[in-house]
């Protein structure tokens, strides 16, 4: 299935309505499409490639806001029922398991073979 993306910024009821395999907390984009967040961009290509092909797992990116949003304490995503912490975020809905920033390249080819 083609990777989705959220409203930018996605409301918390929106990403909890999602049936996505898996949910991909990234940054929000600036007027110009670019990720604010260089975990993020470092990661772009890999979760493309993995959640992008047609007959690849189902993905959503989140995205959670504009770095001064996102770095507040109350920013929605950071409180349950995600409670994200930090930026990308990649999290399995069936069971919440989770892969965070540099985990993703070391581990997402058998994360979503699990």
């Amino acid at each position: 299935m083609p990777l989705q993306e959220s409203p930018d910024p996605a409301s918390p009821s929106w990403v909890q309505s999602v049936t996505a395999d898996f949910l991909i907390f990234y940054s929000s984009r600036d007027a110009n499409g670019r990720l604010w967040c260089p975990d993020c961009v470092a990661v772009e290509n890999l979760v493309q490639q993995t959640f992008g092909p047609s007959d690849g797992p189902s993905g959503v990116l989140v995205y959670v806001g504009q770095r001064p949003h996102w770095k507040t304490p109350s920013n929605a995503h950071r409180t349950g029922p995600w409670h994200v912490d930090s930026i990308p975020t990649i999290i399995r809905a069936r069971d919440g398991a989770r892969l965070v920033e540099e985990e993703i390249t070391e581990r997402l080819a058998a994360f979503v073979r699990e």
